[in-house]
């Protein structure tokens, strides 16, 4: 037997698979990513007993994260597209190991929002680039959808990952060893993109949108610092009317930008279809109702009941956790069902789950009481979560596909942002008032009276309820308690009613969207971030 010439070009070469080192880069960074994300919600009532934020504080920690994710993960896309994707893979991981370093070493509320910030910024720039860089590294359909399949599952599991972290650090230790924890995997992350991961770009076509950027950011922090001081200085506050003025403006302005633009970051004229519109409406707000689910959930355990983050990390464990589990189930689902009905399936579920949650009284300190609304919500997101995307995708033309997967991302973490934003501002509204009256017709001395409105003047209900019970305010707590009862009540009510409102949506709006293009012939999908407060 003479051995092949090696020389010869083969007629049918084979494409070069992906390379091992890219795959467990682009994996360890998406990994670390969402857990950054998700660590503080278990961490939320050692924040509130150690840091003593008042006010709008503690919703800060959360949003102050989310908003460089939801701003700048798409031109963080195109950065890697332009000078390579390597470059700021790595540049992310050491983004978020300082960010977590000055988390970890924060000796107040507003130190610990920089290292938010600045982690914020590092997974902006890892979510977009690990991806792009598996899915440059595959040449076949097959290996890019099993790539996919990987780093998908890698994103489940820091979702899965990231509330057991905090649970055990936090109830062994202390919230700042949690950061430490995130600051190692951070480490890791760097060195082996570094050395393991392959370089990749596609400049062609490609530029940055300067000025729907400049816009989209300070349209979008003026909305969220608006919303979010609004209980705390009054809606009628001069700082709190100008924000909102500055957001309308700015919204305006981006409009503008983004119709000049020459590569825009939102494709506006993708909303002329009309299914399109109600896609990216039901990614608002779908996604809204599952982050102010999460963050209404980190609260009434943390700070309003003072549980243990290990406790606490029980609960994200069915919020996050079954979309990992479910994943095989959902991906079968995607490819023999549209994903309009499964989109429906999981709102309706999420709806369902929050509006259980929202009748458990503050009282109950029960885990298992948690089991069934909790998990009809972790659920439902599972199979929510995982059809948005191929549901906004097949409601316009093949070719505007990935420019559709781009709009549906932006505007999906953008209710992701929306979600602690909101729900915090109107769960202390509502429990600052009911407080308020409580104690004007409560038994209590006068002198009790006046040193609890005092502290609540403060810091709200939340520090009244962290008061002890021998100090001469500490007698109110109890109606502090009552009151953010009711308070994040209605904040769960929000939330199913947005995701029932969705629901409602998906089913009568997108009812024209099933055809034999969009029916059984699904491509693989991407479970997109499976963010938590």
């Amino acid at each position: 037997m003479t051995a092949p010439d090696s020389s010869a070009p083969s007629a049918h070469p084979a494409p070069s698979r992906l390379p091992l080192g890219t795959l467990v880069a682009g994996c360890l960074a998406v990994c670390l990513a969402q857990i950054a994300l998700a660590v503080p919600a278990t961490l939320n009532g050692l924040f509130q007993e150690d840091l003593h934020p008042i006010g709008s504080q503690l919703t800060w920690i959360s949003d102050a994260f989310l908003l460089p994710v939801t701003v700048l993960e798409l031109t963080f896309g195109v950065l890697g597209d332009l000078f390579g994707r390597k470059r700021l893979l790595v540049g992310g991981s050491v983004l978020v190991v300082v960010g977590e370093a000055v988390s970890a070493m924060s000796d107040g509320v507003h130190l610990l929002w920089v290292g938010q910030v600045v982690s914020g910024l590092g997974a902006a720039a890892l979510f977009p680039t690990s991806l792009a860089m598996i899915a440059a590294g595959t040449h076949s359909h097959r290996d890019r959808a099993r790539g996919i399949t990987v780093w998908a599952a890698a994103l489940s599991t820091g979702g899965f990952v990231a509330p057991v972290i905090g649970g055990v650090t936090g109830s062994h230790d202390s919230w700042r060893a949690a950061f430490v924890v995130v600051v190692v995997i951070a480490v890791a992350s760097t060195v082996v993109g570094l050395l393991g991961a392959e370089d990749s770009r596609a400049p062609e076509g490609r530029s940055l949108d300067l000025g729907g950027q400049l816009t989209v950011g300070i349209g979008l922090f003026a909305l969220l610092y608006a919303v979010i001081q609004g209980p705390t200085d009054g809606w009628g506050s001069t700082p709190v009317v100008v924000a909102f003025v500055v957001a309308a403006v700015f919204v305006v302005l981006f409009v503008v930008a983004e119709r000049r633009a020459r590569s825009p970051l939102l494709r506006l004229e993708l909303f002329a279809n009309r299914a399109f519109a109600v896609a990216s409406v039901v990614a608002v707000v779908g996604m809204f109702g599952f982050l102010g689910t999460a963050y209404a959930t980190s609260i009434r355990l943390g700070p309003v009941q003072h549980q243990s983050p290990l406790r606490t990390s029980v609960a994200f464990l069915l919020l996050n956790g079954l979309t990992l589990v479910l994943a095989p189930l959902t991906s079968r689902l995607l490819e023999r069902v549209s994903g309009r009905w499964i989109l429906t399936v999981g709102l309706a579920l999420m709806a369902a789950g929050d509006f259980l949650a929202a009748t458990l009284p503050v009282a109950d300190r029960a885990l298992t009481s948690l089991v069934l609304p909790l998990g009809l919500v972790g659920v439902g997101f599972a199979f929510t979560v995982s059809s948005i995307t191929a549901t906004a995708v097949n409601t316009v033309p093949l070719h505007y596909a990935g420019m559709a997967s781009a709009s549906t991302s932006l505007l999906r973490d953008f209710g992701f942002t929306l979600g602690p934003a909101v729900i915090g501002a109107v769960a202390l509204s509502r429990a600052g008032s009911l407080f308020s009256s409580d104690l004007h017709h409560s038994a209590l001395s006068p002198q009790v009276k006046a040193a609890a409105a005092e502290v609540a003047a403060e810091g709200g209900p939340l520090a009244v309820n962290s008061l002890p019970a021998a100090s001469p305010p500490g007698g109110a707590a109890p109606l502090a308690l009552e009151a953010l009862g009711h308070g994040y009540a209605l904040g769960f009510a929000i939330c199913g009613a947005a995701a029932l409102v969705s629901c409602l949506l998906a089913l009568i709006a997108l009812r024209r969207t099933d055809s034999p293009r969009h029916t059984g012939t699904a491509a693989p999908t991407v479970p997109e971030t499976a963010a938590s407060a």
